[in-house]
């Protein structure tokens, strides 16, 4: 007998007729870009070409990509010790460790994880615990009220809760920032602050408000940095109040929020955030699935802005995308419901956890802390930024905003007037020029228009002044040629 040997795919072939792209738009016959190999802060393509990745893949592959012979013998180990088991009333070591690993690195009195597959998961958990929080709460209260001689906590008032509880049976609402982005599943789809995306799926699940973000860009120049924090927390206080704060369970945002273009926060405003929080007892959520692991220049946003939440989301750089994996982060106050008699979080993912997943996310923190991942960005961010903000000299170019690995570059028409680009000159600028020719030309990055338009520069964070000055080079270059070809 003989054997046939097996036919090759043809990948470009398989793509265009079997793969169904993210966030693509699939009509047309164009090539599908196939990337096969990484390096550092470089991936190659099918065809042999090389590129700088100056988005680290999506924000999220933060030691970048040449420790995959490393972590894939971390992840060959645990497949042979223990290839899967869940984290439904069992537990495993390397979720055990892993979970220990991060705690110790959160701020504050973020003690506990519940771990999910990835950031909309995480997003959508949180979501669903604040929810249950507040019910699980007020059961405990009503026991703890029926107990004689059991110890009271002076620093909650039991006596409210408890009859917000009866009242109110629940909490359900969540408040987050307008263009903010949140996932993709239904609930976090509904947290999103994005209405290009959520409009092919509505109706969401009820019920979300949207507040200010904090993009200063366009406020009036003559306002001052307090007065502009003052604005954007009666904004926020405002909203508390219209939707019924006994109602709202949970306000959620980023420490710099994403979309629209790395939005850093004005002076006292997770101050004003938190303080409102504790006084309408509403719990804060810090969506670190992007600011997480050392993008900002610390562990963690919420540490380097002393945002102090009650919950936490990572994803993306717990694993340096080397894994599926997130997690949401409670603190020990909002564990304590469910630690009384019956209670118990009605949720689960078959995959949270995943032993090999945690043995990845293990060895990811490991390398982080041995090779000074993070202490190198806090220590290259002010060379980082100075080197961008070369691009302020190019008439197209309005603000260079960020911080630590993680920046947008907004692009206007009239630099004096800040007057930016309308909707169909954002389409020929973005998506029929700048995204290819920046591709063409060998540099990854992000040319986005869910608010102003804006090209998204976030490297690995093991990047150097190297990677610096060829993501300018190539951007001047690039950036020019669009000015002149947009007629100014």
């Amino acid at each position: 007998m003989t054997a046939t040997a097996p036919e090759t795919l043809d990948l470009q072939r398989a793509a265009r007729e079997h793969l169904w792209l993210h966030f693509t738009r699939m009509g047309g016959d164009g090539e599908v870009p196939i990337i096969v190999r990484g390096d550092g802060c470089y991936l190659e393509d099918s065809k042999g070409k090389r590129y700088l990745d100056a988005l680290a893949g999506l924000f999220s592959v933060n030691i970048g990509y040449g420790y995959g012979e490393e972590i894939g013998e971390a992840a060959a180990a645990q497949m042979r010790e223990l290839p899967f088991y869940t984290n439904w009333s069992y537990a495993h070591p390397r979720a055990i460790e892993l979970a220990s690993e991060v705690a110790s690195l959160a701020p504050g009195d973020l003690n506990r994880l519940f771990f999910v597959s990835g950031g909309s998961e995480a997003v959508e958990s949180a979501w669903k615990l604040a929810r249950q929080y507040y019910s699980a709460r007020g059961e405990m209260r009503t026991r703890v009220a029926r107990i004689p001689g059991q110890r009271i906590d002076p620093v909650v008032d039991y006596e409210a809760a408890e009859a917000a509880a009866l009242s109110t049976g629940r909490r359900w609402k969540a408040i987050s920032r307008h263009i903010a982005y949140h996932g993709t599943t239904m609930g976090a789809l509904s947290i999103n602050g994005i209405p290009a995306l959520r409009i092919p799926f509505e109706p969401l699940v009820p019920d979300v408000l949207h507040v200010r973000n904090t993009n200063r860009y366009h406020r009036p120049p003559e306002e001052t940095e307090a007065e502009f924090t003052a604005f954007l927390l009666d904004d926020l206080e405002q909203t508390i109040e219209a939707a019924g704060p006994e109602t709202v369970a949970m306000v959620i945002m980023e420490p710099v929020q994403n979309a629209g273009g790395a939005f850093t926060p004005p002076e006292g405003y997770w101050r004003g955030v938190r303080e409102l929080c504790d006084r309408y007892d509403i719990l804060l959520c810090a969506d670190e699935v992007i600011t997480g692991f050392g993008r900002v220049g610390a562990w963690f946003g919420s540490e380097r802005y002393d945002i102090r939440p009650d919950l936490m989301t990572i994803a993306k750089g717990l694993s340096s995308s080397y894994a599926a994996i997130g997690a949401v982060v409670a603190s020990d106050r909002v564990m304590e419901p469910f630690m009384q008699d019956t209670s118990m979080y009605s949720h689960g993912i078959t995959f949270g956890g995943h032993p090999v997943m945690s043995a990845i996310a293990l060895k990811n923190i490991e390398i982080m802390k041995r090779d000074r991942i993070v202490e190198h960005v806090a220590e290259t961010q002010d060379t980082f930024r100075q080197t961008l903000s070369q691009l302020l000299e190019l008439p197209i170019v309005g603000d260079v905003r960020g911080t630590g690995f993680f920046y947008a570059i907004e692009l206007v028409k009239d630099k004096e007037t800040r007057e930016s680009f309308d909707d169909r000159e954002c389409e020929t600028l973005l998506r029929d020029f700048l995204s290819p020719r920046l591709f063409e030309r060998g540099l990854i990055c992000r040319a986005d228009d869910r608010g102003d338009p804006v090209i998204q520069i976030s490297p690995p964070l093991i990047a150097g002044q190297h990677e610096f000055d060829q993501i300018v080079s190539i951007l001047g270059d690039v950036l020019t040629e669009a000015w002149t070809r947009v007629g100014r």
